[in-house]
């Protein structure tokens, strides 16, 4: 099994070339085959969007501006909503991030685990070393290995099959997937293993079905010996969510420096006709995902993608660009330094491990005379408010959003800005 093609050069370019060959199938054909998992050669009943909107070589709002150019809201419906679903998540975790603090400590304590407890270890290996004798699940792990990718619906049957079937720790299969996924996400990745095991939405689970895998692969996979219950995890009382993080008040003027992570390549901004930017940086952070190791066609990938948007922020600003060694205070600022560098303006990292190191990063630059500004897209600013409960929440409130970015069916709505209005 080969690299999926679309994958080998991640670019901005390649983005929207597959955004423009999916739109015309993102309507009812979308809607009617979506749930199909067709093998890793035939792949045309889905986006393949994910890794470039991960790290935001294309914005959700891009890739529903398109396909509302070509389809109805209701003809569209279920492919706008995937895309909000990961909104959602995003949004959820940012008021809770002690689900993903909770899941970073109790995924190290399992992978010390493995060290010690030979029983453990043995079927753990199973899993990852495809040989549990499943042959669905065997293949998948030898699919998402090759590919770096699995269909949205195989990834539900894998998470099912690894907690209900296979009784290993959710985390660490979590864990599996984030290694691995090139569209991995701290929160979509973590929410939707929770979701399967009960602990999202509380007491419901997902049971991968024997009938539903044939069905679904088109007689492919007929698994034998998979787990009949799907009783929820328990994790006890967990702490009430947060408040929404503030964003940046407003945009830094004059001389600053723009520090691109893997969270947001996207530097074609308007906005940034507020700051006078002289130098470009940028630092990937993948090593972090995980003490295990990373898949090194994930490393590619966010390479790869960094390389592409240091370019393109090059030659949008006229400024030369530095790929940094690390996403360290160290190296960031080096770079600033060397820059006469006071102010440096970066785009809002969301829970992960980004967000994990720029608190002791920022303090750490305070303290040499050197401020970093987080800047938030008003695409998540206006839809994070409306996740903190279940999906539904947020649901409720697509037509809202979209009438809010100039894509509504009805009335004379203002375009939505990418980023916040400044507040003065």
């Amino acid at each position: 099994m080969q690299p999926i093609e679309l994958f080998k050069h991640p670019s901005r370019a390649a983005a929207l070339a597959r955004l423009e060959a999916f739109v015309p199938r993102a309507g009812r054909h979308y809607e009617s085959r979506r749930n199909d998992d067709l093998g890793p050669d035939d792949r045309n009943n889905v986006s393949m969007l994910s890794p470039f909107i991960r790290h935001r070589l294309i914005t959700e709002q891009e890739v529903l501006t398109k396909v509302l150019e070509r389809h109805s809201l209701v003809a569209a419906e279920k492919f706008i909503q995937e895309v909000f679903w990961r909104t959602y998540f995003k949004g959820h975790i940012e008021t809770r991030p002690f689900i993903w603090a909770n899941y970073r400590a109790s995924c190290q304590n399992h992978i010390d685990g493995l060290s010690h407890k030979g029983g453990f270890r043995k079927a753990y290996g199973r899993a990852v070393e495809a040989k549990t004798g499943i042959e669905c699940f065997d293949a998948w792990v030898e699919e998402l290995e090759a590919t770096g990718y699995l269909h949205n619906h195989t990834r539900m049957w894998f998470a099912s099959i690894w907690i209900f079937t296979l009784r290993l720790p959710w985390e660490l299969g979590a864990d599996f997937m984030y290694r691995h996924l090139l569209d991995g996400d701290a929160a979509s990745n973590t929410l939707s293993w929770r979701w399967v095991g009960g602990l999202h939405t509380k007491g419901k689970t997902y049971l991968a079905r024997a009938d539903n895998i044939r069905s679904c692969t088109q007689g492919r996979f007929n698994p034998e010996g998979l787990a009949l219950e799907a009783p929820p995890l328990d994790e006890g009382v967990m702490p009430p969510a947060i408040r929404l993080r503030e964003a940046a008040s407003a945009w830094p003027t004059g001389r600053a420096g723009l520090l691109l992570t893997e969270e947001d390549l996207h530097p074609e901004l308007p906005e940034l006709a507020t700051c006078e930017i002289t130098a470009i940086a940028g630092a990937t952070n993948t090593t972090e995902r995980s003490s295990l190791a990373i898949s090194p066609l994930v490393k590619t990938f966010v390479e790869g993608a960094m390389a592409d948007g240091l370019t393109r922020a090059s030659e949008h600003l006229s400024v030369g660009s530095t790929a940094l060694p690390s996403l360290s205070a160290m190296a960031i600022e080096d770079w600033a330094r060397a820059n006469k560098i006071t102010t440096i303006v970066t785009p809002y990292a969301p829970v992960g491990p980004v967000a994990e190191q720029l608190p002791a990063i920022t303090m750490r630059l305070v303290e040499k005379g050197i401020h970093l500004v987080q800047v938030r897209r008003a695409f998540d600013s206006q839809a994070w408010p409306h996740s903190t409960r279940g999906f539904f929440g947020l649901k409720e409130k697509i037509p809202k959003l979209l009438e809010a970015m100039g894509l509504g069916e009805g009335g004379a709505p203002t375009q939505l800005p990418l980023f916040e209005t400044p507040r003065r």
